[in-house]
């Protein structure tokens, strides 16, 4: 995998087939991504800070970051663009790839929207308010398996059959 930047030089977004972007650092569902972007021929650019081990594949893109809070999704949210997928779980991430006319996808397979982002925001900080008040409060956590893969494979796979 190469650091090779994505998009030529286009004037449309229609012009241009969709990229997946992964927030891949802590990504449970990197395999599943790249054998549906392989399936749908579609480039999936994987960014990370480092330690992502590369692929072989030429659809899949390895773009490594500089070290530093938040420079993975300030990478993501300035290249993700309309008709594209990014694949995140950092829901003010979502929020601005949204705004760009990017597609958001969960993990767990939940897309984030222009209909739930805001909801969605309002709870990640209802949340954070919560544990800063109580910081012996215990969260109930949800685990991660082969159901929320498969979840997220499914929505993965109807994302890609609708945008291209």
């Amino acid at each position: 995998m190469a650091n090779k930047e994505p998009h030529p030089s286009t004037s449309a977004a229609a012009q241009r087939s969709p990229t997946i972007f992964v927030d891949a650092d802590a990504c449970p569902v990197r395999s599943e991504t790249v054998k549906c972007a392989i399936r749908h021929k579609i480039t999936v650019i994987m960014v990370s800070n480092g330690g992502i081990r590369p692929t072989n594949d030429p659809l899949v893109i390895l773009k490594i970051v500089s070290q530093g809070a938040d420079e993975t999704d300030k990478w993501i949210a300035d290249k993700a663009g309309d008709g594209d997928i990014v694949v995140t779980n950092d829901i003010p991430l979502a929020a601005r790839v949204i705004e760009r006319g990017a597609h958001a996808l969960r993990p767990d397979g939940k897309p984030l929207t222009k209909d739930n982002i805001g909801q969605v925001l309002a709870m990640r900080d209802l949340m954070s308010d919560i544990r800063s008040a109580n910081p012996f409060h215990q969260s109930a956590g949800t685990s991660f398996g082969k159901q929320q893969k498969s979840a997220f494979s499914n929505q993965l796979e109807i994302m890609l059959r609708q945008i291209s």
